[in-house]
Order: C-alpha cells, then sequence, then structure tokens
C-alpha cells in the first residue's frame, strides 16, 4: 500500500516527530539496526524514516591531487570517507522505503543544511525533483503537528540552492587551496598536510594581526596616586581625578601636595541608571556566554545545545534571531516551566504576574527561526554540562520578559590638599530582571556609608603606584566568533567548526589565542604571494552572494562560476612561487615542531627535553625524551591527552622537572615527572582514608595513596608486580 514518506534529519527527530503525528502509537521497524516508524495521521499511512546528517557529500568526479580541481558532484558519504561508512545503511533504507511511497516530505531541520540533506535525500535516493516541506523551530507536538498541516507544497529553492553553492564553494576553496599549501611543501622535498579555505583562511588573518599588534606594542610607565579612606569601619578606594601620569615629576609633585592634608569630602553625586533585560538569546551570543560563565567552549555549546533541541526541550539553536514571536504562547511555556522545580516555579510565577509579557527583543532576524527559548518540556537524563546550558537558556528566557533594573552610581569626589580624588561606585536599588536571571548576573555591588558635603575622612592609605601599560588582550574562542559575526565571515553554524579548524591544525594554540608560528608563517607567506586567499572582502563578497541566492536575485550557477574564475587567477599565481612558498612553509613547520614540543632543560645533561611520539603496535605513544638521545636516554612516560607545557621548577623531593598537565575538565595540575617520587609514594593525612589498614584484594598487601598525572588515587602498595587501583571516592563508600 502506498504512503507518504517523511525524511528527518536524524533517527531521535524521526521517533518524536512519529509519535506527535501518530493517532495512535507509531509502530517502530527497523532494517539492519536503522529505525523507521509506521502510523496513521488522520486515517493516512505514513513512514517517517531518517538521514544520520549528510548522506551525501561534494567529491570529485574524478580522484587526483592537482589543483585547480572544479569537476564536482554529490556522491554518497560512505564512499567518500571510511569514518561516514555507518551511513550506508541509512541511505539503503530511505531508499527502500521510497520504493513504495507515492508522496514525499522533508522535515529535516529548516536551515541550509537541513535543507541540502533533505533535497539530496529527495533528488538522489528517492529519485524526486521536489517535494513537500514541514518547517518547525521546536520538537513539540504542537509545533510537529502545525508544521505538517501548514507543509509547504516545495523545497525553499531559495534555501537549498544557497546551500549547494555554499558546499561547492567551500569545497572549491578548501580543497584546492590545501592542495596547493601541500603540494608547494612537498616541491621542497619534505611533506606536511596543510590546509586553508574559503573563511579560515581571513580567520587566521585576523588572529594574525593580534598576534602583530600585541608583538609591536611597548610598554610605557605611567603613575597613579592611589588613595584609601574609611568610614565606619568601610574602606573606600579612589585615584587622582587625572587618572594616569605619564610624567613621574608631575605626579611625585601632585603626591606631595596631598601628604599629611586632611580628607574633605568636596562633593558626592548620585545617579539613577536603568539597566535594560537582556535580549533573547541567538546562537552566537548563547556561545559567548556560556564561555564566559562556564568556559564550555563555543563548538561543545553547540553541540550540547543541539542535544536539547533533539530532546525537546529548547528550540532550535541554530538561529540568528533575537526576536520572540507571540505565536509560541508565553504564558503556556512559563507555566509549564513552573513544574519542574522550585526554583522555576518561583521565577516564572513571577513572569505571570506581569500586566504583559513583551520580550525585549534584539535587532536581530533570522527568517526561519525564533531566537533560542525552553519549550517547557521537562528534561531528563542531562549530562552536567546540558544542565548549565538548559538552565541557562531558561533564566534567560525569564529575564527577557522582567522589568529593567534600577542602579544607583556613586561619585565621590574628596579634597586631599587641593588635589582632587574620585571614588566610584554602584549598587543595586531594584533587581527586577536581575533576580529572574540570577545567579547569572555577576555584578560588583558597593553599599556606602552616607557621606556629607565639607566632612573629614580618615586615610588609611595614599600612595604612589607605577605601572606599565598592557598589550592589546588575545582573543579567546568566543571572542573570535563574535569578531566573525561582525565581519560577516562564516555563518552561525560554521564559525565554531572554523576555530577548531585552526586549532586542529596547529596554526593557534590556548584559549587565551596565540598564533603558532607555522600559522603566522602561513599567512605571511600568503600575503607575499597570492594574498586574496586571505582577503576577507573577497569572502564576504562570496557571502553576500549566496544571501542572494537565497532570496532568489543570483543564481547559484552564476556565483560558482565567478568563484572558478577567482580561484583559476589565485591559484594559477600561486603555481608560479610553489618553490618558494614551499621552503618558508616547510623552515615555518620544523620551526614550529622545535617550538611546540620544547618542555624543559634535560636534568641529566645539556640538551633539552622534548615531547617524542614512537610506535607500540597500531597506536601512535607520545612520552618526553633527550634531543641528545642516543648520548643521553633520560625519558619520562606522560598521559596520552592533554597538553603539557614546561616549567622552570624542580620537584622538592627528588630534583626531577616540573610540568604542568591541562587536561579536559580538569584544573591544571602541576606534576613531577619522577614516577619514583617519594612524594608519590603515601599521603595518609591528605586522603582523608586510612589506607593503611585495608589490604589489596588481588595480593593482600597495603594500599596506599598514590599521586599520578591524572591526580590522586589509591593503589597497591606492591606495585609494579600488582596494579589494582581504586577511586578515592570509592574507597570511602566501600568504607560505610
Amino acid at each position: 500500500m502506498a504512503y507518504e514518506l517523511i525524511i528527518s534529519e536524524k533517527p531521535n527527530a524521526a521517533k518524536i516527530i512519529a509519535e506527535a503525528l501518530g493517532d495512535k502509537r507509531p509502530k517502530k521497524k527497523s532494517v539492519n539496526k536503522v529505525p523507521y516508524y509506521e502510523l496513521k495521521h488522520n486515517k493516512k499511512s505514513i513512514v517517517v524514516g531518517c538521514a544520520v546528517g549528510h548522506l551525501y557529500t561534494v567529491a570529485e568526479k574524478k580522484k587526483s591531487f592537482t589543483y585547480p580541481s572544479f569537476d564536482l558532484q554529490w556522491t554518497p558519504s560512505s564512499e567518500v570517507s571510511k569514518k561516514a561508512a555507518f551511513s550506508r545503511k541509512y541511505l539503503n533504507v530511505i531508499k527502500e522505503l521510497a520504493k513504495k511511497a507515492n508522496l514525499f516530505t522533508v522535515a529535516c531541520d529548516y536551515d541550509v543544511e537541513g535543507e541540502v540533506i533533505g533535497l539530496n535525500c529527495i533528488k538522489y535516493a528517492c529519485n524526486k525533483k521536489d517535494a513537500k516541506r514541514m518547517k518547525f523551530s521546536t520538537l513539540t507536538k504542537d509545533d510537529l503537528i502545525e508544521a505538517y498541516k501548514n507543509a509547504s507544497k516545495h523545497l525553499d529553492w531559495g534555501l537549498a540552492n544557497a546551500g549547494e553553492a555554499r558546499h561547492f564553494l567551500d569545497w572549491m576553496y578548501g580543497i584546492n587551496i590545501s592542495r596547493a599549501l601541500t603540494l608547494a611543501v612537498k616541491s621542497t622535498g619534505a611533506f606536511k598536510i596543510l590546509s586553508s579555505g574559503r573563511v579560515q583562511g581571513p580567520a587566521l588573518k585576523i588572529l594574525y594581526d593580534k598576534e602583530k599588534e600585541i608583538a609591536a606594542f611597548k610598554s610605557e610607565p605611567f603613575w597613579q596616586i592611589y588613595l584609601e579612606v574609611e568610614k565606619k569601619g568601610k574602606h573606600i578606594s579612589a585615584f587622582h581625578e587625572n587618572d594616569k601620569f605619564s610624567n613621574h615629576d608631575e605626579a611625585k609633585t601632585r603626591f606631595d601636595n596631598s601628604l599629611w592634608k586632611p580628607a574633605i569630602v568636596k562633593s558626592i553625586e548620585k545617579k539613577e541608571i536603568k539597566q535594560n533585560p537582556p535580549n533573547p538569546f541567538d546562537l552566537g551570543s548563547l556561545q559567548i556566554t556560556a564561555y564566559k560563565l562556564f568556559g564550555i567552549n563555543p563548538k561543545e555549546t553547540l553541540s550540547l545545545a543541539q542535544n536539547l533541541y533533539t530532546q525537546g526541550t529548547i528550540s532550535y539553536p541554530r538561529t540568528s534571531s533575537q526576536k520572540l514571536p507571540a505565536k509560541i504562547n508565553y504564558k503556556k511555556i512559563l507555566k509549564a516551566l513552573a513544574k519542574n522545580n522550585a526554583e522555576y516555579a518561583k521565577k516564572a510565577n513571577k513572569v505571570l504576574s506581569f500586566e504583559k509579557l513583551v520580550p525585549n527583543e534584539g535587532k536581530k532576524k533570522d527568517p526561519a527561526h525564533p531566537a533560542v527559548y525552553p519549550t517547557g518540556i521537562k528534561p531528563e537524563k542531562l549530562s552536567e554540562k546540558e544542565k548549565k546550558i538548559y538552565d541557562l537558556v531558561v533564566k534567560r528566557f525569564f529575564a527577557t520578559f522582567g522589568k529593567p533594573a534600577i542602579r544607583e552610581s556613586l561619585n565621590l569626589r574628596i579634597d586631599v590638599g587641593e588635589e582632587v580624588f574620585v571614588a566610584k561606585g554602584n549598587r543595586t536599588k531594584e533587581k527586577n530582571w536581575f533576580e529572574l536571571y540570577e545567579p547569572y548576573v555577576r555584578l560588583k555591588e558597593e553599599e556606602w556609608p552616607v557621606f556629607n558635603q565639607g566632612e573629614e575622612l580618615k586615610i588609611v592609605k595614599l600612595d604612589l603606584l607605577q605601572k606599565q601599560t598592557q598589550p592589546p588582550k588575545r582573543y579567546t574562542p568566543a571572542s573570535t566568533i563574535n569578531e566573525l559575526e561582525k565581519r560577516g565571515l562564516g555563518t552561525k553554524a560554521t564559525r565554531a567548526d572554523i576555530i577548531d579548524s585552526l586549532y586542529q591544525r596547529n596554526y593557534i594554540a590556548d584559549q587565551s589565542i596565540r598564533v603558532t608560528d607555522i600559522g603566522m608563517r602561513i599567512v605571511e607567506t600568503l600575503q607575499k604571494f597570492c594574498s586574496d586567499i586571505i582577503d576577507e572582502k573577497l569572502t564576504k563578497h562570496f557571502e553576500e552572494e549566496m544571501n542572494k541566492i537565497r532570496n532568489k536575485k543570483m543564481k547559484k550557477e552564476d556565483v560558482l562560476e565567478e568563484a572558478k574564475k577567482v580561484l583559476t587567477r589565485i591559484l594559477k599565481v600561486f603555481k608560479k612561487n610553489e618553490n618558494k612558498i614551499g621552503e618558508e612553509l616547510k623552515k615555518a613547520h620544523h620551526e614550529t615542531l622545535s617550538k611546540e614540543s620544547y618542555v624543559c632543560k634535560c636534568p641529566n645533561c645539556e640538551g633539552n627535553l622534548r615531547i617524542r611520539f614512537t610506535r607500540k603496535g597500531k597506536a601512535r605513544i607520545r612520552f618526553i625524551g633527550c634531543d641528545k638521545y642516543p648520548d643521553c636516554k633520560t625519558t619520562f612516560a606522560i598521559p596520552q591527552s592533554g597538553s603539557i607545557k614546561g616549567t622552570d621548577k624542580r620537584c622538592p623531593h627528588c630534583d626531577q622537572p616540573i610540568v604542568m598537565i591541562f587536561m579536559k575538565r580538569r584544573k591544571p595540575q602541576e606534576v613531577c615527572l619522577n614516577r619514583e617520587c617519594p612524594e608519590k609514594k603515601i599521603d595518609e593525612k591528605e586522603s582523608g582514608v586510612d589506607v593503611i589498614n585495608k589490604k589489596c584484594p588481588k595480593c593482600g598487601k597495603d594500599l596506599v595513596l598514590r599521586t599520578s598525572v591524572y591526580g590522586k588515587f589509591i593503589g597497591c602498595s606492591g606495585y609494579p608486580k600488582c596494579r589494582h587501583t581504586e577511586k578515592i571516592n570509592q574507597n570511602k563508600k566501600n568504607d560505610k
């Protein structure tokens, strides 16, 4: 019997869509562990199948390793990448389901990527030219039923064509430029896979410019005159009204004028400031806020938010909108959130008590989706980080409806020997939306006593401070996303991946982003020989043209043809200078390896300890070894994950090197490299566990507290013959 085939983007979405549309509980079936669902909606037969993201990818019609290459086509992802091999069975199931279908509907995420996934499934797996399109921003039952009822008769061809153009454009730029860079190094007799791309190159250039600005910065001395006064036990800090003095003699004269003089209140100024509630979250502001509050990097924030969306608990996160349309039914969501827990109930009921529910919307719009908001569905089995993102989204939603907070700024001017000092403070008079957003409002509060003009204050300290001007702050992953957005580079969904690619390629390092030697040299080399590759104006030009495709003001074929001509011109210049470019990049690669691998001086010779690699079967194992090998055979074992940085410190117990270990979800840790260090043996007092009276369940010897690069743990005193270990918490639990 014929049926309508609905294609979703992921398995979990297929399940939720089927359950929402089914007159009764849908029947779950599977082929080769790929699920699909059969159901009746208003007595109409429907089958809901799923992709797993992109089932097709852009690839060359004929494989080669030359440039330029523009002969491209859509190819099943499983045929291009081993990592995508699992997607073959999902593609096969869609092909089988399509054979008996007489009507097709795409229900993938309504954005550029979702439209391309749906288009390719319809075009290549189902052999159809078009399909109906469901458009929704949440995976809630009401929204899905509404989306099905009002499904458009056709795919969003503006979105689909813009998406196809982006994929082909990114492939042409990324593969051709990356091949050119790699072959340039190869032409010198060396080998190093390098990459760049349409947005990656300009993004690296932005970070490079900041690195150069920091390097060129010359610190200058300046002086400040600091005053500390006291009233009723409250200490108040003030600085001379001129703030910074570049001339020491002038600063010293002003300081001397104030010595041994009384501090008299000259004036007190108070001013009330209204602080409006925040705008609803778009993806960028969610990523930036999550990084600032929790230290969660932007790519992970997107992944966590996507998980919450597929569970139905928040709206679609890949949005650039700061607007919440009234049709989402604020009251219904607030009442549902009130049932989640006591804290949400208190905040939700407060918002529901307002005369009007009007969110403080921002200016940014998105034609496909509203701002990120909670649906009211109670989440289940969330990870700790998912809980944080969900709580942030919920409280931001509450706060957007709040009344402006009232802050009072205080400006106290103090006369000391006719030199005026200024103390500034702020306090909150009416919290309003602050209460709804707690604990995410982090403002300094100054509660001062009452001051009267002409009164004398007790001087606690008067000091002339010498300081140095500081270089510009480095970008973080979050502030880089913000900068890319300001410059119109990349999209809301791709910016985090661009930054991650720069890390993966070792072009940048650290959370306070530092451009590595190889990253610096790539930019300098490209600037010298073919600057168009890193020209953000050119990248922005194509972004604007893709928006025109979406709005049906340009054809994708015209944009791609223009891109081919531009790339051909760029790569022709590159080819002429291939050997020169290769020599510079090879040198930069060697310098980067040397610099990044350095740990510290070898404790046993005049060599340097470096991070090195060896093979153990198919595994690649890293360790720390001396670069004077084989004359010096000093080596140390280290963890196979996380980053390691050397220090100038030596262990006070064994005089061996101490390094800093940076592990995910752990605080940085200073660790002695010596496994046999006496400090790593036993530490009963610190453990809080009577390890001496415990026996190893394997060999019967005493259990002792040990320390490794991974932290403290309980281990057998018979190590290395017995390798039994336990977690300290586990050991405490067993004692109870």
